[in-house]
């Protein structure tokens, strides 16, 4: 593989990346994009609507304007088109919800050092115990998220004869949606903490899928799984945990597989060479800083998880998808 070329630049554009990161939290987290999605204001105009000072609004929207999300004609400023379209919460394509989850985690991954001299993570929260709006926000960030690929990953899967998916930690539930847009036939169930599930319900009616796209409440390590399926589709579930769960979780999933069942694992999965990809080795200090156990994992490793929960073969698919996201397929007996 190609490695980056550190020169010292380089290494002042990686140390002060926060900073643009923090720009684009600070105008979310005021809804500046929303907004001037209305209608172009000032300065003052939007430092009044805000409650803001002069001073501060000033710094901030010439840094967003710099940044290329903003642009000026003359005193006022307005959003451009992918601004409009991506960080307006008028848009249907919000990816707000995930931008807002990432500066919850901006205080934890600060403490980097400290997680990786003790091996404890220096996150207060997680998305079990957070509060509505954060909890909300890592929920949608999921969607927003899964939508960019779960269109792609959905015609790559052959469901045509399949009559029942089981989609577990599914949160809003974007492939069961997904899957069942796909797949006419198709019922799925969607199992999650019980405090998903009026988000999840709510993602489900605005799609048309209440009679095919059901909820069952548990918390899968310790609560049973319960209804037989004929597939399994268990996506960014794993990292949350160590080796040991990881595995547990699968063998327990597995058991719920009609004869003939196939059981999907999706992960940001690394190549095992130097690190590879980029985003899953990132990801792999967010579990260090935000969980007890988890990690990402290889794909030999998650071949050898699901080959020993019972399956008769395994591979990794054959897909292109962002983000170091790799899946993994088990079929049984």
């Amino acid at each position: 593989m190609s490695h980056t070329h550190w020169n010292a630049p380089k290494l002042l554009e990686a140390s002060g990346a926060y900073q643009q990161s923090c720009a684009l939290h600070a105008a979310l987290e005021l809804d500046l994009f929303t907004t001037l999605n209305e209608r172009p204001m000032t300065c003052q105009q939007l430092a009044t609507a805000k409650a803001s000072s002069l001073r501060g609004m000033h710094a901030l929207l010439c840094a967003l304007t710099a940044l290329g999300l903003l642009v000026r004609e003359g005193d006022l400023y307005a959003p451009c088109d992918e601004t409009r379209k991506y960080l307006s919460r008028a848009s249907s394509h919000y990816m707000g919800h995930i931008i807002l989850h990432h500066k919850s985690l901006v205080s934890a991954w600060d403490r980097l050092a400290e997680a990786v001299r003790t091996g404890k993570p220096t996150r207060t929260s997680s998305h079990r115990t957070a509060d509505k709006e954060e909890r909300e926000h890592f929920l949608m960030g999921m969607f927003n998220v899964a939508t960019m690929q779960a269109q792609t990953i959905a015609a790559a899967l052959d469901m045509h004869d399949v009559s029942r998916l089981l989609d577990l930690g599914g949160g809003p539930g974007t492939y069961a949606i997904t899957f069942c847009q796909r797949n006419p036939t198709l019922e799925a169930v969607i199992y999650d903490l019980p405090g998903t599930r009026p988000i999840a319900e709510s993602v489900v009616a605005k799609h048309g899928l209440a009679e095919r796209v059901s909820f069952q409440e548990g918390d899968f390590l310790k609560d049973p799984i319960t209804g037989n399926y004929d597939v399994v589709w268990i996506s960014q579930v794993l990292h949350a945990m160590g080796p040991e769960e990881s595995a547990g979780l699968i063998r327990k999933a597995a058991g719920t597989l009609n004869p003939g069942g196939v059981l999907y694992v999706q992960e940001f999965i690394l190549d095992g060479k130097d690190g590879a990809p980029v985003h899953p080795a990132l990801f792999g200090c967010n579990m260090l800083v935000g969980t007890d156990t988890g990690q990402v994992y290889e794909t030999e490793e998650l071949c050898r998880m699901v080959a020993d929960a019972g399956a008769r073969e395994v591979d990794r698919i054959e897909i292109s998808l962002p983000q170091g996201c790799g899946i993994i397929m088990g079929c049984f007996a």
